[in-house]
């Protein structure tokens, strides 16, 4: 995943003269994950350049690159690291288009490494989504696979919108088929994909929850249960369509992921799938989450965050297996 993300900056500074990479020890490094290595050399550092360790300066210098044409990609060290910017981000990159009457969009790109599921101690393993999404006038997406990292960091890049776009620090080191000299083309922003088919239940999931969801619908099929499992790729805008057409099929729904449940993107999603779904449901829609603390120390984050264990329970309260 890391390779993709890197092919995806390079290919599109490649293509557009006016993308700039700005960031703490994007350059020299080349990120503390190695997604922006090579690109200094490559462009120079007026196009691939270290910042100052301070966030909310980044973005603040990023909103003024975008106000004069360029379209900047900025890198938040780590997903709590990026808490300093929020200001920025809710009180001027997500309202410049609406304060200037469509006048003038801010292209920009907030790279931010997120989830935990990697060891790491606090503030480095935050799963800050729901800030983001409650936030009107941005795009947040979470891509799970290579490929999707690759096609959904290159659309982000092109779109006049800004995008949130959350990189689960768990899957930099997943590999699968893609190839950097052939990226596939992979469905846009806004759109869900099913990743698994199943006609018993669905599990909505995104980020670094696919590959539990995957593995629980695996344990589930050896126990004699169909279970589909659905990526929703982007959390704002949400694809509506293919996740209710998901569930009014299976009748039974459990959204899984990473983030504390209170207040999450799972009450969101259970909300808009009951709303649209509701003489449909077999079940109330379940929800397996982190548990609502701080995240722990590494030791003790097993057992924070979704298992497939904990999902298959949640089957179990679908009265699907025996206990």
């Amino acid at each position: 995943m890391v390779t993709a993300l890197n092919s995806a900056l390079r290919d599109a500074m490649l293509e557009d003269p006016s993308v700039h990479v700005l960031g703490e020890d994007v350059g020299a490094l080349g990120g503390v994950f190695r997604v922006t290595d090579g690109l200094t050399e490559e462009f120079g550092e007026q196009r691939c350049r270290d910042t100052p360790l301070a966030e909310s300066g980044i973005l603040g210098m990023a909103v003024g690159m975008a106000m004069y044409g360029l379209r900047p990609v900025v890198e938040m060290q780590f997903d709590a690291f990026a808490y300093p910017a929020f200001e920025q981000l809710v009180s001027h990159v997500a309202k410049m288009r609406n304060r200037t009457r469509g006048t003038l969009p801010l292209p920009i790109t907030i790279r931010v490494p997120y989830g935990g599921r990697i060891g790491a101690v606090e503030h480095h393993s935050d799963s800050s989504e729901a800030y983001y999404a409650h936030t009107p006038g941005l795009h947040v997406v979470a891509p799970a696979t290579v490929a999707d990292a690759y096609g959904l960091l290159r659309e982000a890049i092109a779109s006049d919108d800004p995008v949130v776009f959350l990189e689960p620090k768990h899957g930099y080191w997943s590999r699968d088929t893609w190839h950097p000299d052939a990226p596939e083309t992979t469905p846009p922003i806004g759109t869900a994909v099913e990743r698994r088919t199943g006609h018993d239940a669905v599990l909505l999931t995104y980020g670094p929850a696919l590959g539990v969801c995957l593995e629980a619908a695996g344990a589930a099929e050896v126990l004699g249960l169909d279970v589909g499992v659905l990526d929703i790729r982007s959390l704002v805008p949400f694809d509506d369509v293919t996740v209710c057409a998901a569930v009014r099929r299976t009748g039974r729904a459990v959204v899984v992921h990473d983030a504390g449940g209170f207040g999450g993107m799972g009450a969101e999603i259970a909300a808009r799938v009951t709303e649209r779904c509701f003489h449909h449901l077999e079940a109330p829609v379940l929800r397996v989450t982190g548990l609502d603390v701080p995240c722990p120390p590494p030791l003790l984050e097993r057992h924070h965050l979704p298992t497939p264990d904990r999902v298959l329970a949640a089957l179990r309260r679908l009265q699907f297996l025996e206990d």
